[in-house]
């Protein structure tokens, strides 16, 4: 991640697969877990919980935004996402959105196989719907 030591790095893939390993994927068997970092250097993590009504399951991506706001995060600095595909799976199309409201900082997508590939926010939700588009009409 641009800026990060590799330890620094190492560390919030360690939190991210903690979280992972906390999963309720009954459904689609699909582990997910995030760590976010905040604009304070506080690493907060999420992992998917799924439900029995497909609609009300929630992304480790959000989960993991939900426990920054929730502990006073307002910024945030970098995202880990790790899951078991191959190559890395990136988030999905509500995460996205949710992610874009805290601005463009490093996504680094891994699985437990090692393989990692580095983007940004702005390359995965390119034009994203943001305050500046409410600021403009």
């Amino acid at each position: 991640m641009t800026g990060f030591t590799e330890e620094f790095v190492e560390r919030l893939l360690r939190a991210a697969e903690a979280a992972r390993a906390n999963a309720h994927a009954p459904y689609s068997e699909f582990s997910v877990g995030a760590a976010v970092l905040d604009e304070n250097g506080a690493i907060h993590v999420g992992c998917n919980v799924e439900n029995a009504s497909f609609g009300l399951s929630v992304c480790a991506e959000r989960n993991a935004v939900a426990a920054a706001v929730a502990a006073g995060g307002r910024g945030l600095a970098a995202l880990v996402v790790i899951t078991p595909a191959r190559p890395p799976a990136s988030p999905c199309g509500a995460c996205r959105q949710v992610l874009a409201e805290f601005g463009d900082f490093p996504v680094l997508l891994a699985n437990p196989d090692g393989e990692r590939r580095m983007t940004s926010v702005s390359e995965l939700l390119p034009d994203a719907f943001d305050r500046s588009v409410l600021d403009s009409s």
